[in-house]
């Protein structure tokens, strides 16, 4: 087994003192073996002892300074949570009684059911417990169950078992798959907030696209997104290569390859060549949104749902012609309503359903040309903050609309609008928005009014028509304030 990184093994022998003065038997299982087989780091280590586990766990938080966390009380399930330099790791503790051969046969995959000794791998002197050859399903790189009953103890493991297969690049084992087809319908009961976790790690890899057909081959996928179900067979106009669901996924693929993530099968380098891309969007896509999610995530998230009210917008006219009026606006407010129930963040929920609402949007800013100032100043203005994402969003789901018959002059020509908007609101929040010609005081004082939303639509006004270059001074400001509360007495007047 290779020698565990210094700051972990010294933490485990902080841990292995506590536990040794209680006489009580403990051993690392699950992740941190199978990772330092396979020399890859980890950060989540699990430990079995034959004790009150919150007792003891909380006990440790004290003695190394972490945090304790009561993961499951009626299966005595803790977590303590510490800082090792710059790393942050989960230490989980669960209870066995008997001997320890006895609680591996109780977990997941056999990679995951390995265990060591706490006390012997803290020094140095480290014999892998491998009672159902996990050793060598990791050569084989296979996921395979322990027993027939995993999937049946916890439905989680179902997509568990997809997420590490994908983490690993490792394949999962035919029997198991067909377990998996067997007690599929087991993961509608997974709690929300759970796969909410198994899709964020899930999304978060390169090539998901891929695990996403995967996931609705083994029939996981409107399992545990059911809104998607119907559109699969939904065909669309002819500029279309695929029909509803495959494009869906396919924006996924389109996404990942947009990001520079991987590869896209039609695809190219000089595709690439011409689209937006810089260090300040790298870092952009990867700000965090909330406690396991990035934009990058929520981007590919948000290409598969982007067209998720089509089936339910789709109309012929007599000219046969079809036509999804409203399935942005209306796709927004499913995949809002199908991630709350996944115990999304509001954050997440929020930057996903403007990414839906939104992903027409670029292509309409103008309809010959180049959109005019004002018009990119308004999209950055009613996006909150998502206007880059959906930008990316709308090249991606171009993509996905050509594939193989992709016009490229224009994808040349759509890409010519999305460098200039970029540029443009880069220029704008540069040189524009930190000049602040008036304030609400200075409209209030003005026009003799109190606080409220009139001043705040006003202010609105004047930074559009500032950010468009038709304003540059203190007096110009409130001239435009006096014309537009002037036409608003017209207006109620009339």
């Amino acid at each position: 087994m290779p020698v565990i990184k210094y700051d972990v093994r010294g933490l485990l022998a902080r841990v292995s003192d506590v536990l040794s003065q209680r006489n009580c038997q403990a051993y690392v299982v699950g992740g941190l073996v199978r990772d330092h087989l396979l020399g890859r780091d980890t950060a989540d280590i699990d430990i079995a002892v034959n004790a009150d586990t919150p007792g003891v766990a909380r006990e440790i938080a004290n003695a190394i300074g972490g945090k304790y966390v009561l993961l499951d009380e009626a299966n005595g399930v803790a977590r303590v949570v510490a800082m090792e330099g710059e790393h942050v790791l989960h230490l989980d503790f669960n209870s066995f009684s008997g001997n320890i051969e006895n609680d591996l046969g109780r977990r997941d995959f056999t990679i995951d059911a390995m265990a060591v000794e706490l006390a012997r791998l803290v020094s140095g002197h480290v014999e892998v417990i491998d009672p159902f050859r996990g050793q060598v399903d990791l050569k084989s790189r296979l996921i395979r169950a322990v027993s027939e009953r995993v999937f049946a103890e916890d439905a989680v493991r179902l997509l568990r078992a997809v997420r590490l297969a994908a983490e690993l690049g490792f394949a999962i084992e035919s029997n198991t798959e067909k377990l998996i087809k067997r007690d599929v319908q087991l993961v509608k009961h997974v709690p929300g907030e759970k796969v909410r976790e198994e899709l964020l790690r899930l999304f978060g890899l390169p090539g998901v696209a891929g695990m996403v057909c995967y996931m609705d081959e083994l029939g996981l996928l409107t399992g545990v997104m059911p809104e998607l179900d119907g559109m699969k067979g939904v065909e669309q106009p002819k500029e279309h290569y695929w029909n509803v669901f495959d494009h869906s996924v396919e924006t996924v693929a389109t996404v990942e390859f947009m990001l520079r993530e991987c590869q896209w099968q039609y695809g190219s380098d000089d595709l690439l060549a011409i689209t937006p891309w810089s260090e300040a969007i790298k870092l952009h896509f990867d700000e965090e949104v909330s406690n396991g999610s990035n934009r990058r995530i929520l981007l590919k998230l948000g290409g598969l749902l982007h067209d998720i009210a089509k089936p339910a917008t789709k109309t012929t006219e007599e000219t046969g012609k079809t036509r999804f009026l409203g399935h942005g606006k209306i796709g927004a407010s499913m995949a809002a309503a199908m991630l709350e129930g996944l115990r999304f963040s509001s954050r997440e929920v929020r930057l996903v359903e403007n990414l839906v609402y939104h992903h027409l949007r670029p292509a309409q800013m103008s309809n010959e040309g180049l959109p005019t100032r004002r018009a990119v100043f308004r999209y950055f203005r009613d996006t909150e903050g998502a206007g880059i994402d959906i930008l990316f969003l709308a090249l991606a789901d171009y993509l996905a609309t050509g594939g193989p018959n992709l016009d490229v002059e224009q994808w040349k020509q759509h890409n010519h609008v999305v460098n200039y908007v970029l540029a443009e609101h880069m220029r704008q929040e540069a040189e524009v928005m930190p000049v602040k010609l008036i304030d609400g005081h200075d409209i209030m004082d003005v026009l003799g009014i109190s606080s409220g939303p009139l001043v705040g639509e006003l202010l609105t006004e004047v930074r559009e028509a500032q950010a468009a270059g038709e304003l540059n001074t203190k007096e110009d400001a409130i001239a435009l304030v006096r014309m537009k509360m002037e036409k608003r007495h017209c207006s109620a007047a009339c």
